[in-house]
């Protein structure tokens, strides 16, 4: 599969300006390509993340991503999207904010190895002087054209400063001072971007008529309910900053994402193949649908946190609420393969001491305070409400085998989903 059938195929593609030239370019050579994020705030946010996955793939296809941190826009504030204006910034907090963002920025997009580069807008508008712009760029827009964008029409009605109705043209001088000087071909960004996005390719083809140009948006997402996408039920954002989100909260997002959304988050926010993604979400029963969004969590978080926060967050989540397959049966090239539930963080996980003699599951379960009598075990037990190591204990009478236990002779006994037990054989 090519990227640009990659592309589409996980649903990254909206709009494009020339959908057979830009095929055609991504399957036939490299391309330099950008996308910019405005420095609005000190930590990007899981809203953020599908144009930062897009760069990854394209990265990873051999073409060479430019990201742009806005230090100059974001002292003007995107209309795109907004019903009001943003609050004016200072500029000492919109360069901290920009340092910030490269930071959580470069997690995804390296630069290491020089097949990627980072860029701040402020490097060319702090000296730009005015008349000359106006002269040389405000010449080549029309008026009718600028008011006819959706992120200006959408905000007549509510009142639009002059101050943002300049955006569209400063992130179209974005364009053609990458493309001058970086040769950079194509723009992407997310569906709110189209009236600036086809604002600079309009304003390079006017300035550098023998530069061929491209756009290109990705769609808007939402989630189950129909609200964007990248917020907790409480309605607070999801951010990549862990003093904001913690590492374990970030990972339950993911994990707990409604199973009509597990294959189009897998497509968006993994790497693995489309194939995969189909197959490991066709499933509808648990424990296969639980599988594929725990892998979801777990490769959603390794991406934003590394594979150590990764690591202790599924180990952590699987030892309060049972891990989907702690046997590794499904297929995956992802390496939670790798990981032993058995090493699971369990020490919030009361113990209790059993001896051979108290191996009966009934008695066990009242022993160890699971249940408050042997006659709440029993019904339990009858309502399929009680598991050994995520087993279901099939019948009242069910006396626990030896071999149950693991090598450190512990096993899991649960009453429900959240209240456990380590028990340990003497």
């Amino acid at each position: 599969m090519n990227i640009y059938h990659e592309l589409k195929a996980r649903g990254f593609i909206y709009q494009e300006t020339d959908a057979a030239a830009i095929e055609k370019n991504l399957t036939s050579e490299q391309i330099r390509f950008y996308v910019g994020f405005d420095p609005t705030g000190d930590s990007l946010h899981v809203g953020h993340l599908l144009p930062i996955m897009g760069m990854r793939l394209l990265q990873r296809a051999g073409h060479f991503p430019i990201v742009l941190v806005g230090g100059a826009t974001a002292q003007i504030g995107d209309p795109s999207g907004k019903t009001s204006a943003r609050p004016i910034m200072t500029k000492e907090k919109v360069k901290a904010n920009a340092d910030a963002l490269r930071n959580q920025l470069s997690r995804f997009i390296s630069v290491s190895d020089g097949n990627a580069m980072f860029v701040d807008n402020n490097e060319w508008f702090e000296s730009i002087r005015y008349i000359d712009f106006l002269r040389e760029i405000g010449s080549r827009f029309n008026l009718n054209q600028m008011l006819a964008k959706d992120s200006v029409k959408s905000r007549l009605e509510t009142g639009l400063t002059f101050l943002e109705f300049n955006y569209q043209v400063l992130q179209a001088y974005d364009f053609y001072i990458l493309n001058r000087d970086h040769n950079c071909r194509m723009e992407f960004g997310g569906q709110d971007q189209w009236g600036n996005i086809t604002a600079g390719t309009e304003l390079v083809r006017k300035m550098s008529p023998e530069s061929e140009v491209f756009g290109m948006t990705f769609p808007l997402l939402l989630d189950a309910s129909g609200q964007k996408f990248g917020k907790t039920s409480g309605g607070n954002n999801v951010w990549l900053d862990v003093n904001q989100t913690p590492v374990f909260e970030y990972y339950q997002f993911w994990r707990n994402c409604a199973d009509s959304e597990t294959q189009k988050l897998l497509n968006f926010f993994t790497t693995l193949p489309v194939e995969e993604t189909q197959r490991l979400s066709s499933a509808t029963e648990a424990p296969a649908i639980n599988r594929a969004k725990e892998i979801l969590a777990y490769e959603a978080t390794k991406l934003a946190h590394g594979a150590d926060a990764a690591r202790e967050a599924y180990l952590t989540a699987g030892a309060k609420f049972g891990f989907a397959d702690p046997n590794n049966q499904i297929a995956t090239v992802s390496d939670i393969t790798k990981l032993d539930p058995k090493t699971a963080v369990l020490d919030s996980i009361p113990k209790y001491e059993a001896s051979e003699e108290e191996l009966k599951a009934i008695d066990l379960l009242f022993a160890s305070g699971l249940c408050k009598s042997k006659g709440d075990a029993r019904r339990l037990i009858q309502g399929g409400g009680a598991y050994i190591n995520d087993i279901r204990i099939p019948d009242v009478d069910y006396i626990i085998e030896k071999s149950t236990f693991d090598s450190s002779s512990v096993l899991l006994l649960k009453a429900g989903k959240k209240n456990m037990r380590q028990i340990v054989l003497k």
